[in-house]
């Protein structure tokens, strides 16, 4: 059944008896690894670093002669790096009809069936928050960024793709060792430290790993049992971590150092974030809305890396 836009009342919110299912996917692995490293900020603008480099590394050829005059002085010039909180709202809205009939059912009932959602209102407001959740997700991961500089101009907080500068081209090949290492090599080469280096990808990327690695297992895992679940590999770099997400877009792999990533939460003084508040009564119903603002520090660029556009498994 579809959502609605509007509104709940007795008629477009039909009650169930039975155990509440959803097909939807509501985790968020991404945001549950980085949740615990979230920082307040009263800024929507924010740093995600200040970065400096050195000059390539070299044997010096110094006389006693020359060393009786200082060389020339070099200065280390730093640049900043910077992302954005965003907006993240959603209203709650059910009539007092709606409320007031939270014994009435719909659909099959019997003897023993009971209402399976009593408090309409608190139904819909832990739905919105899942929304949120899934929303922000999403955005950790696939936003692209835009500052706002007027009061009709939405912030968008960059995401991890967008952020990662390391990329390797798979050119519609399938994903295996050989293109795997080359990319924990040009992370490394570009400066990554693999202190928590995490690979999120989608179903089919996730198998592909599995598949590239299978043949190290030996499938000996019993008499019984067969197949293979490739969780981590051991890299010349360091190890590196799997994690399926939902939200990965197909064909592509992100390697992401958590150890630099943070959520920066800003608060509405008084109120906090992420909070609900009633609105203003216009008639007989209950009205909240859900307000928040949240952006992704994704640290320094070259702590992270990509691979797009694999193609299939052979």
């Amino acid at each position: 059944m579809a959502n609605i836009t509007g509104t709940g009342t007795v008629w477009n919110l039909p009650n169930y008896a039975g155990q509440l299912y959803t097909s939807t996917p509501t985790e968020t692995p991404f945001l549950n690894m980085i949740a615990a490293n979230a920082v307040m900020t009263d800024n929507f603008e924010f740093p995600t670093g200040a970065e400096y480099s050195h000059e390539a590394a070299a044997q010096p050829s110094i006389t006693e002669v020359g060393s009786l005059t200082a060389p020339g002085a070099i200065g280390y010039v730093r640049t900043q790096s910077k992302n954005v909180t965003q907006i993240f709202q959603e209203k709650v809205s059910v009539s007092y009809a709606r409320l007031a009939n939270c014994g009435r059912l719909s659909g099959v009932s019997s003897s023993f069936s009971r209402e399976a959602v009593p408090d309409e209102l608190e139904f819909q407001t832990t739905r919105a928050l899942e929304k949120i959740a899934r929303d922000i997700e999403y955005t950790f991961i696939n936003g692209t960024y835009q500052l706002s500089d007027a009061a009709n101009v939405a912030n968008r907080t960059r995401g991890m793709l967008s952020a990662c500068q390391t990329s390797v081209d798979a050119e519609g090949a399938a994903l295996t060792k050989s293109l795997l290492n080359d990319a924990f090599r040009q992370a490394f080469d570009a400066g990554a430290t693999f202190t928590n280096m995490v690979i999120f990808c989608g179903a089919d990327v996730k198998q592909a790993i599995t598949t590239a690695y299978a043949d190290q297992m030996g499938f000996n895992i019993s008499a019984n049992t067969g197949g293979a679940n490739i969780m981590q590999i051991e890299t010349d770099f360091g190890p590196v971590s799997i994690v399926i997400s939902r939200y990965m877009p197909e064909g592509t792999l992100l390697g992401a150092d958590v150890s630099c990533i943070r959520p920066v939460e800003q608060e509405v003084p008084g109120k906090g974030n992420f909070f609900r508040e009633q609105l203003s009564k216009t008639g007989a119903a209950e009205e909240y809305q859900i307000f928040g603002q949240i952006g992704l520090d994704h640290g320094p660029e070259w702590k992270h890396f990509k691979i797009t556009d694999i193609g299939a498994a052979e």
